[in-house]
């Protein structure tokens, strides 16, 4: 009866075009009224402790943040200091998409703002040299994703709020992985471009290295910002939300001095921000809720001892979480996603004997790989509009098939080898 109420109470809210986080509240509402003898007050309370949280103040500090230095003209200027880098390289400018996008995680800590703001540079640009199209919207695509993953993320600081995990860890965690992922793009494009060259026509120009470094003076600013704000939070000098509050300061101060940011361009930070933290807080209201009822009623245990007695490994439940998540992603963005599993997968992954640092490496990866899921894929559609349909949303999506199965054998490396994303955690902390 309970899995009844909660899968057919989550279809019928959703399908009626009902907010994903009203549509998570209302079944937690039921299930909590009808399983738990009416008791829905305690989703007052657990609600109350969530959003009273210190930790989860940082995820709209770091979204404001992200929005200024989006805003600043920085894109510009890190494509330009990235491009005579790779110029000899077979795949050219395609290897400076994923070093923008790159970097740009580590602004942004958002997959769909990482494509928008690279993409918005890089596509009129490499079109015009002859770039095969579909080549171009794939390393954009796939090396979007790596916002997600190059703390400072979005994925990361909802994932420790709701689970009580160590920001600071989590984001030493997604150092090793995001960089590692993103060498696996550049290897991908490499390997292609060395074998056709026709995808990316090479440039004759050489680059000296003072060229080369002179070039990084237009984003050494943004670097030094960047890196402040993660290492005061790794080097725990400060938490997240002192940190991310910092940074706002600095990057007012820096984009106004240095870059084109002005007054108006603050405003629409700061508007922006209240959007996206609105959505995002509405999810996490409705899945708190819904956790709150879950827990009450021990359906994790429930179904930790299901799990023990169908003589299924521990790496086998993960397969089928991985699978789980694949499947959903074809339909949900990747934080709603997150937001809405949590209370069941955490505990079920944790009881198994799976590091929570671990755990959120992983299911940030997977999650990554939805927004380049269709019919979804939110990377997918943002590149479709980019490109004003000169490549299709179907298109899109095949150009995007190796970055997804790169995904996946990254998800397998750090199965194989968890010091991948636990060595640097455990080295600082």
């Amino acid at each position: 009866m309970f899995w009844t109420t909660l899968i057919g109470g989550l279809v019928v809210t959703a399908g009626t075009g009902m907010a994903l986080g009203a549509a998570l509240g209302l079944t937690g509402l039921v299930i909590l009224h009808f399983f738990s003898n009416g008791a829905t007050s305690l989703a007052v309370d657990a609600i109350w402790n969530v959003f009273n949280s210190f930790t989860l103040s940082a995820v709209p500090v770091f979204i404001l943040l992200g929005e200024i230095l989006l805003r600043s003209g920085v894109s510009e200027r890190a494509y330009t200091a990235f491009s005579p880098l790779f110029r000899r390289v077979p795949g050219g400018l395609l290897h400076t998409n994923i070093a923008v996008c790159t970097l740009f995680g580590a602004v942004s800590g958002s997959s769909l703002s990482t494509a928008a703001a690279v993409g918005s540079v890089a596509y009129p640009e490499m079109t015009r040299r002859g770039y095969n199209k579909d080549m171009v919207v794939g390393s954009l695509a796939g090396g979007g994703t790596l916002g997600l993953l190059i703390p400072p993320s979005l994925s990361f600081l909802i994932y420790g709020a709701l689970t009580e995990t160590s920001i600071g860890r989590l984001f030493a965690a997604g150092i090793v992985p995001g960089l590692m992922v993103g060498g696996l793009f550049m290897a991908y494009l490499l390997i292609r471009c060395a074998r056709n060259p026709a995808l990316a026509p090479r440039d004759a120009s050489q680059s000296s290295l003072l060229e080369i470094l002179a070039g990084f003076r237009h984003i050494w600013p943004i670097l030094a910002l960047i890196a402040a704000v993660i290492g005061s939070i790794i080097g725990g000098l400060a938490t997240p939300t002192e940190s991310a509050g910092l940074g706002v300061i600095f990057a007012i101060v820096l984009t106004s001095i240095w870059g084109d940011f002005t007054f108006r361009k603050l405003l629409d930070a700061i508007y922006h921000s209240a959007l996206l933290f609105a959505s995002v807080g509405f999810l996490v209201l409705g899945a708190t809720i819904l956790a709150k009822s879950v827990s009450i009623l021990g359906v994790p245990q429930q179904i930790l001892e299901v799990v023990a007695d169908s003589g299924l490994g521990a790496n086998s439940v993960l397969l089928i979480v991985v699978l789980v998540y694949l499947l959903l992603g074809c339909f949900f963005d990747g934080l709603s996603l997150m937001i809405m599993t949590l209370p069941v997968v955490f505990p079920l992954l944790t009881g198994l004997g799976f590091d929570p640092i671990w755990i959120g490496v992983i299911i940030t990866i997977v999650i990554e790989i939805g927004q380049v899921t269709p019919p979804v894929g939110l990377n997918l559609s943002v590149l479709t509009a980019l490109t004003n349909n000169e490549v299709s949303f179907g298109r899109v999506a095949i150009a995007t098939v190796p970055y997804w199965l790169i995904h996946l054998f990254a998800i397998f490396l750090l199965t194989l080898f968890p010091v991948l994303a636990l060595f640097l955690p455990n080295l600082l902390f």
